[in-house]
């Protein structure tokens, strides 16, 4: 496993709450088993006989969300994360209502960016930032073969100010239950 992947475990470990921004792909966080497996192995970069560990960290960070002291989590997904053909018909459809049974967690917040909201501060790609309490946050942008891990205050400050915009433009965490819940059985 690289560096960068087990640095983020730990902040992920360590953090009280979380903000994801994925305009393309359902959070890890977020992912059923089967979509985990769907989407790893269509990726490619993980070799086949690492598939099935990768998709257990996955799962193991999710377990973090109904901790006796859960992860806060707000996520702000695109659309086409949701759209995107991941496996089966049916591995897409449990995926939906998973989201929906995820969102009902009391620390859970998931809202839809749908194209008609138009350009957004975080609309140049994906980022996570990692809450401390009261330690400094850190933000984290995901690259092809790495990762970027950002501490500085100020560019922490504008990752929390396009989160902000994100959530502005972002459904409501109720509208965005509606529109999942639309797309489940072909909707």
């Amino acid at each position: 496993m690289p560096d960068w992947v087990k640095t983020f475990m730990g902040l992920e470990g360590l953090a009280t709450s979380e903000f994801v921004y994925e305009p393309t792909v359902i959070p890890g966080l977020l992912q059923t088993e089967d979509h985990a497996h769907a989407l790893t192995e269509a990726a490619g970069f993980v070799r086949a006989d690492h598939n099935e560990r990768f998709v257990s960290f996955r799962l193991a960070r999710a377990r973090r969300l109904t901790d006796p002291e859960p992860l806060g989590l707000r996520a702000v997904i695109g659309e086409a994360a949701l759209r995107l053909a991941v496996g089966t018909p049916e591995v897409r459809q449990e995926q939906y209502r998973h989201l929906l049974k995820i969102a009902e967690l009391p620390d859970v917040a998931i809202q839809v960016v749908c194209p008609e909201a138009g350009p957004h501060a975080a609309a140049t790609g994906p980022f996570y930032i990692f809450d401390f309490g009261l330690a400094r946050s850190i933000a984290y942008a995901e690259l092809l073969d790495g990762a970027m891990y950002i501490q500085d205050f100020d560019q922490v400050r504008t990752y929390t100010m396009a989160a902000e915009s994100a959530q502005q433009v972002a459904l409501s965490p109720e509208e965005s239950v509606e529109f999942i819940g639309t797309m489940i059985d072909g909707g």
